[in-house]
């Protein structure tokens, strides 16, 4: 990820509908929510849904797909990978491992979010 592409994640993430969903979709894991779920998740309507869900997608966060009459979205592993070593690929001198747990959950949620697909 470069910084362009870093500056596009965490300004999608910059509004409190997006992060809610975002975060909905981090909970629901590898399987995702359908539309209506999300909505409910974030307390919006599916229009507002639509074009944060756009949003999100745009920046590489997460991705949609359709089955039968119901659009489902999941977070992006790849992305959100991205963005993690993107924030994190020069901290503590380039020693990430001692950043502590906040780095090591976000790197678990990656690798268990991967393998769960």
């Amino acid at each position: 990820m470069d910084e362009r592409q870093a500056i596009g994640a965490l300004g999608a993430l910059a509004h409190e509908h997006r992060l809610a969903i975002f975060r909905a979709l981090v909970r629901a894991g590898p399987a995702g929510l359908k539309a209506g779920e999300i909505a409910r998740a974030a307390g919006i309507g599916a229009t507002s849904l639509s074009f944060h869900i756009k949003e999100l997608e745009r920046a590489g966060l997460t991705r949609s797909w359709r089955d039968g009459r119901f659009v489902h979205s999941s977070i992006d592993v790849e992305g959100i990978r991205g963005l993690i070593a993107y924030l994190t690929e020069d901290c503590c001198e380039g020693r990430p491992e001692l950043c502590g747990a906040g780095i090591a959950a976000a790197k678990v949620l990656c690798e268990t979010t991967e393998t769960s697909r």
